[in-house]
């Protein structure tokens, strides 16, 4: 899974959430910090207010907290979404011996960057093309 580190890397940067059913998060700073969440319709929903988004929980939490401005969680993206945020600079996924190099290419330029999470290298690999244009 995804540091917060990068997790808040990315949001900084510029990555766009746009919630998602199975999509996962954290509340950091209210004492839920080992708690990890997973939007579902049954559960957790995002609806739009007042020009920003609010994450509703929906009375099967065993703590009371209705909502949550969509700005005070912090998005962990999957794998398959950060592989989607590369787009066609994504080339390939490698395995190496006991890590994971994702390659991509910028205006004719590859690159390569590694991390023991093939999570983190998406995500290390999508800043670094920001970092680079």
């Amino acid at each position: 899974m995804i540091t917060w580190e990068l997790a808040r890397q990315l949001q900084h940067a510029g990555w766009q959430w746009q919630p998602a059913s199975g999509d996962r998060f954290v509340i950091p700073g209210r004492s839920m910090d080992n708690e990890l969440f997973v939007i579902s319709e049954m559960t957790i929903e995002v609806h739009e207010h007042f020009g920003g988004g609010v994450v509703k929980f929906n009375g099967t939490t065993e703590w009371a907290l209705d909502s949550i401005e969509q700005s005070e969680v912090l998005w962990l993206p999957r794998e398959s979404q950060l592989r989607a945020g590369l787009g066609e600079s994504f080339v390939r996924l490698e395995r190496t011996l006991d890590s994971w190099r994702v390659v991509v290419h910028q205006d004719g330029v590859e690159a390569s960057v590694i991390d023991n999470d093939v999570e983190c290298s998406y995500a290390r690999a999508w800043l670094h093309l920001r970092r680079v244009s």
